[in-house]
């Protein structure tokens, strides 16, 4: 199978490695899951609203959740939102469970979470869903301009 997602990688020259899981549900935990991958560096791809009407990504692990205050701060917006599932829809020409910022219908900053980064390699959504790309960490960050920041909301734990 081949997305918009795997012909934007090819056009590059990056390297991948296809990943295929018969999906069920939507989500980067469920996909991590499926392929027996840490949730770490499983990359669920979010699309936000900025307070200004633009649009933007932030690259999440499976595990993890967005700050939208820090993500607001790393962006130069007073505040984002996640995008309703029909702008993110709109914005990216792919489906809610196939979002990625490779091959997007429209560019858009993006936004990684500084943990995520830390790994060499990450897995990402292909365009699809059940399709994913696992890639050098590098590479992701080289052909998206991904700013890496901290944008993980903090885990309140109780004692």
């Amino acid at each position: 199978m081949t997305t918009r997602g795997i012909e934007y990688l090819n056009k590059r020259g990056i390297s991948y490695q296809v990943l295929s899981y018969q999906h069920e549900t939507k989500g980067a935990r469920y996909a991590a899951q499926a392929l027996d991958l840490p949730q770490e560096i499983v990359i669920k791809s979010l699309v936000f609203r900025a307070d200004d009407g633009s649009f933007l990504f932030a690259l999440m692990s499976a595990d993890g959740s967005v700050s939208e205050k820090k993500l607001a701060r790393a962006s130069h917006h007073k505040r984002v939102a996640p995008a309703s599932p029909h702008d993110a829809e709109r914005i990216t020409a792919y489906q809610v469970g196939g979002i990625s910022p490779l091959g997007a219908k429209r560019a858009l900053p993006v936004f990684l979470d500084s943990a995520v980064a830390a790994h060499p390699e990450v897995v990402i959504n292909a365009g699809a869903r059940g399709t994913m790309l696992r890639l050098r960490t590098a590479d992701l960050v080289f052909i998206t301009g991904a700013l890496i920041v901290d944008i993980r909301k903090a885990e309140h734990r109780d004692i």
